[in-house]
């Protein structure tokens, strides 16, 4: 379908952020507002990877986001054919905006695509969240952040892990440590007692006295032995402790394929949460368990002890810190780490102070000058 010419302020940079799925909506949600004070013309444009309201919608009204200038609707597909779309859409959609800048968020495909359609248009392009790695390339998300970072112009670090991956990589002239702008969202945008009392009290859920699980990475849902693990680890679990488990759609989607919904009975599911009532449930569960890179963030942030269903991890810090354990799928380390797993002390300070998108604004003021 054509696409509009949007208005931009005349005079001023325009900057175009590519963004697609949950952790995208979150990390723009503090650029948004660190530029809506600043003369910037800022172009969203939404590729439309996740599309489900409690995937998508929910995040820019819960967060007050700006409705996306463009929505691409590119929707489902394999990993090919979803980012060979996403990338022709989101071309046709900078060649209309003509930005100065690019921003891409994170790991995502919605990444890939926007930093490719930048960088093959000869558009400067900057990665928020660059740097990360966990040194297994049989991840989708780690295939894309390193293709990313190595076709950006700015590489926007939240750690100094990040920075030294870079280095290694040959890529620290356009390395910049900023901190992480996920701090900056959970810092401007933490839930009210209001609405903790009130989600805790609708599940029948008391504080420190249950886990939150999330599930999505495909090297689990995409295999039946492994998600079978995880899911007979949960249900034996929810006998000793409740489990709270807001379900994924494509998640659902694979339980439903491998007839394995019946072995969740005695979880309390809810559709995917708002980013307020995630928080709200992160903040208070006793444990978290999770193939979330952004959900093992927030947890360290927040001070809870979690549990990862992966053999790696982006967020080595964590791990290193004490606060953070890698199980896999082995369903006996995944109960007895979930039941036993006691971090050693206070976390540290590893993620910023909640002023990353100002010093990201800052240096392409600096730099475009």
């Amino acid at each position: 379908m054509p696409l509009k010419k949007v208005a931009v302020k005349p005079n001023t940079m325009t900057i175009a952020s590519v963004v697609g799925a949950r952790p995208n909506f979150i990390k723009l949600a503090a650029m948004a507002a660190a530029v809506s004070e600043e003369k910037i013309s800022h172009v969203i444009i939404h590729t439309g990877q996740h599309y489900d309201f409690e995937m998508s919608q929910v995040f820019f009204e819960g967060m007050a986001l700006p409705k996306p200038d463009y929505n691409l609707e590119v929707g489902s597909g394999t990993q090919g054919a979803q980012l060979g779309e996403m990338t022709k859409r989101c071309e046709a959609a900078l060649l209309k905006v003509k930005p100065h800048l690019v921003l891409v968020y994170g790991d995502t495909n919605s990444t890939l695509a926007g930093g490719l359609a930048a960088s093959k248009n000869n558009i400067p392009l900057g990665h928020i969240e660059a740097g990360l790695r966990s040194f297994d390339m049989r991840m989708q998300e780690e295939k894309n952040r390193v293709l990313v970072d190595h076709i950006s112009d700015y590489l926007f670090c939240p750690t100094q892990t990040a920075m030294e991956n870079l280095k290694r990589e040959g890529l620290a002239t356009k390395s910049y440590m900023t901190g992480d702008v996920m701090v900056d969202s959970m810092v401007k945008f933490s839930p009210p007692q209001k609405l903790i009392d009130s989600k805790l009290g609708k599940l029948g859920l008391k504080k420190k006295g249950y886990v939150l699980t999330t599930i999505h990475r495909a090297e689990n849902t995409d295999s039946i032995e492994r998600l079978s693990r995880i899911i007979t680890a949960l249900n034996d679990l929810s006998k000793e402790i409740p489990i709270v488990f807001p379900m994924h759609p494509r998640t659902e989607g694979f339980l439903k394929k491998y007839g394995l919904l019946d072995k969740i009975s005695n979880l309390v599911v809810t559709k995917p949460q708002g980013y307020l009532e995630f928080l709200a449930l992160e903040k208070y569960a006793k444990r978290i368990v999770t193939d979330s890179g952004g959900v093992q963030k927030e947890a360290y942030i927040l001070g809870v002890p979690c549990i990862t269903l992966r053999e790696s991890t982006e967020w080595v810090e964590t791990v290193k810190d004490g606060w953070n354990v890698l199980v896999g799928a082995d369903r006996k380390k995944m109960f007895d780490q979930t039941l036993g797993f006691k971090p050693p002390k206070t976390g540290s300070n590893l993620f910023g102070d909640g002023h990353a998108a100002e010093r990201i604004l800052a240096i392409i003021r600096k730099d475009t000058r």
